[in-house]
């Protein structure tokens, strides 16, 4: 499995039942990646959050391609709002990870074409029963009941910005209405973690969707 937290939620938005990333799955992706990376940053105390604003903090370098790019995005002395750091580049975040997953066996690209006219490329994942097995570890972090301040935070952010994303692949409608509780508190605990960020993630979100807007797989 792949060890980056937006290489794996990249793959999280692939539907293994129906073996294809589907495409009200799509939208909001790139902000979804980018938000992984910020989850890393966080983590690893290379930035600070207060409220709605984000500064990045001294450290070393991230050692993978997509999160230290996302590190030099953010600002080194004045915090700004979170919002233009998960949306602005959310177009350019997908190839980055896509390809990362390509040069590890992960997935495998071609290139062909939508209703026969349209360009785009055409991602097959190589181990779909990982991606099962993420998908449940997914689902667990709410079906099972743990207490939300036991949950390592790479496994909370999956959880948490899966439910923001409103992903098929996770999640049916009826779940998150009948999860509704348990998911708030995983949504609470997160906000006390990297506070800020989710709601960032979910305005970027609602504000592709309304355009519809979204990115090739």
């Amino acid at each position: 499995m792949p060890r980056t937290l937006p290489q794996r939620l990249y793959l999280l938005c692939y539907t293994v039942d129906k073996g294809k990333f589907q495409i009200d799955n799509l939208q909001g992706r790139g902000q979804l990646l980018r938000a992984g990376a910020l989850t890393e940053l966080a983590r690893d105390g290379l930035l600070g959050a207060t409220g709605r604003k984000v500064v990045r903090k001294p450290g070393r370098t991230p050692d993978d391609s997509f999160t230290a790019a996302v590190w030099g995005d953010l600002p080194d002395s004045r915090p700004k709002g979170w919002l233009q750091f998960v949306h602005n580049k959310a177009h350019t975040a997908e190839t980055p990870v896509r390809d990362q997953l390509s040069a590890a066996g992960e997935v495998a690209v071609s290139r062909g074409k939508v209703m026969g006219v349209i360009p785009a490329d055409r991602v097959t994942v190589a181990h779909p029963q990982e991606v099962t097995a993420l998908r449940e570890r997914v689902r667990n972090t709410v079906l099972k009941g743990y207490a939300p301040a036991t949950i390592p935070l790479d496994e909370l952010a999956m959880a948490v910005f899966a439910v923001e994303l409103e992903l098929t692949s996770v999640w049916s409608r009826s779940e998150l209405r009948t999860h509704k509780q348990a998911i708030n508190a995983l949504a609470a605990r997160f906000d006390e973690m990297v506070p800020g960020l989710r709601k960032a993630l979910r305005d970027s979100y609602l504000s592709s969707r309304a355009v519809g807007g979204g990115w090739s797989a």
